[in-house]
């Protein structure tokens, strides 16, 4: 009944640019400036920029001056080509108001009735720093920044190959935001190429600023709490994965860089295990393992033992426990649960509070509201040493979207020993492995190389092999080339 209809004819040709027009897009730009000048040989120029997101030195020294001392030429045209490499004419009222708000100059020539943009963008960014996320004792120290240059000259820098593609779309009704898919052609699997390009291309939101977002937008499991794209903050990462056969999608206004496919098992591997001697990175990959695992089990596991199996306690423990549980008014489920909460709530606020008040929130409140908690009956001490020791666990995985998202895996566990018991834990932890194997990024299995099975990318996965035995890229991602060396006879 209350239909649209289109009219006819509408949409099919866009507006002619005109001064009147051209004016009435700049209204209420507080930033807009109309400037006209003439050239030694009588022509007459009129430029049109927005003097906020320009050089305005470039501009002057560039553009101005020596159009204002040209004077053979016979059009303004010719007048900057003659100094100007990058001239491009523009017909339409849309594509005047893109080259406008993308940093450029507009130049009418009221002679010719011709219009040209002249890209002068202010590129205004911070210097290559250290990274704040990923920090390294031993290892390149330079990161990513918000530019989507500098970040694509760091990734050339490491990899000065010409099969070193990049690729620009534009997200965002609104926010016209870059994004840059980078690969090695000839390496890297064409499936995954297109893959990542259809899913970038039909993204359709009006503002995309941050790389999380477009990752929320184009990951295949949007209710998973685990991430389907790794994102990183250092080049040297970024240069790593590029160079086994992944690719890199780099955001504009973002430092971090994401790269797909990834497995769960990815989300434990750090920088330093290449910078590292082999035994000793892997002993520290398998600790984060065990850190993982432990920080999710640790609590509900007690409060299974306590509920349900208190009879398995060895009887010096028992003695112990029944202690310090003497004056504690709650059941072990309600008192895990209200200890947790205490401890996200003084992680989120150490988060939000300023840097230097927020290591000193973190330490006063965990001794003062411990001890207090203890000495009025409220916990055990038994419980505040486990929560403590499952706390300090959760901090060594490496990806901080899984440290995030690890206490809701926590509560669940501790819903179901609550319940269950042992038999609650196994089926939380059954669970838990049904939907990491039930993923996928890029359509590529999240739970590869155990499911499917490759026999050969264990060397690089809950241990870190010498580089010598790392002869192959993995085979989960099908690279177009499988051997990481020259072969020579």
């Amino acid at each position: 009944m209350f239909r649209k209809y289109k009219k006819k004819g509408a949409g099919l040709r866009s507006a002619p640019i005109t001064r009147d027009a051209l004016l009435d897009a700049t209204a209420g730009m507080a930033d807009a400036v109309i400037e006209e000048h003439e050239t030694k040989g009588g022509q007459k120029a009129v430029f049109y920029y927005l003097h906020t997101i320009i050089d305005r030195v470039l501009l002057q020294q560039s553009i101005i001056r020596p159009l204002i001392m040209s004077g053979e030429e016979e059009s303004i045209y010719r007048c900057l080509k003659s100094f100007v490499l990058h001239v491009e004419p523009i017909v339409s009222l849309e594509s005047a108001k893109e080259w406008l708000m993308s940093g450029s100059i507009i130049i009418h020539d009221p002679v010719q009735q011709q219009w040209f943009a002249i890209p002068v963008e202010n590129r205004v960014g911070r210097q290559i720093e250290p990274s704040q996320t990923e920090t390294v004792m031993y290892g390149p120290k330079d990161s990513f920044t918000e530019q989507l240059d500098v970040n694509l000259s760091l990734l050339r820098r490491r990899l000065p190959l010409t099969n070193l593609k990049a690729e620009r779309l534009t997200v965002g009704s609104l926010s016209k935001t870059s994004v840059v898919i980078v690969y090695i052609a000839g390496l890297t699997n064409p499936q995954l190429i297109e893959e990542a390009r259809k899913k970038i291309a039909e993204t359709d939101f009006d503002m995309i600023f941050d790389s999380a977002q477009l990752t929320e937008l184009i990951e295949d499991h949007h209710h998973s709490i685990f991430p389907q794209f790794q994102q990183t903050e250092r080049p040297d990462i970024s240069a790593y994965n590029l160079s086994i056969g992944k690719i890199a999608i780099l955001v504009d206004q973002t430092p971090f860089v994401l790269h797909a496919p990834i497995t769960f098992f990815h989300l434990f591997h750090s920088a330093e295990d290449y910078t590292t001697r082999w035994p000793v990175a892997s002993f520290f990959r398998m600790l984060r393992y065990t850190s993982f695992f432990l920080s999710i089990l640790l609590i509900p596991l007690y409060v299974a033992l306590s509920t349900h199996h208190y009879h398995m306690f060895p009887l010096q423990i028992l003695y112990v426990l029944i202690e310090s549980r003497s004056k504690v008014p709650f059941s072990p489920f309600w008192e895990a649960v209200l200890m947790l909460l205490v401890i996200e709530i003084i992680k989120e606020a150490s988060v939000r509070m300023p840097t230097k008040s927020s290591s000193t929130l973190g330490v006063i409140s965990g001794i003062v509201i411990g001890e207090a908690a203890v000495q009025a009956g409220f916990v055990s001490k038994v419980l505040i040493v486990l929560v403590g020791i499952s706390t300090v666990a959760s901090f060594l995985v490496p990806n901080y979207i899984v440290a995030k998202g690890h206490t809701m895996i926590h509560f669940t566990m501790l819903v179901f020993s609550a319940c269950l018991g042992f038999f609650g834990l196994i089926f939380g932890m059954i669970g838990l492995f049904v939907h990491l194997n039930g993923l996928t990024s890029l359509k590529q299995p999240y739970f590869a190389p155990i499911t499917p099975l490759y026999w050969r990318d264990w060397l690089d996965l809950f241990l870190r092999s010498p580089l010598i035995w790392l002869k192959k890229r993995p085979e989960y991602l099908h690279p177009l080339q499988k051997w990481r060396y020259v072969k020579r006879r």
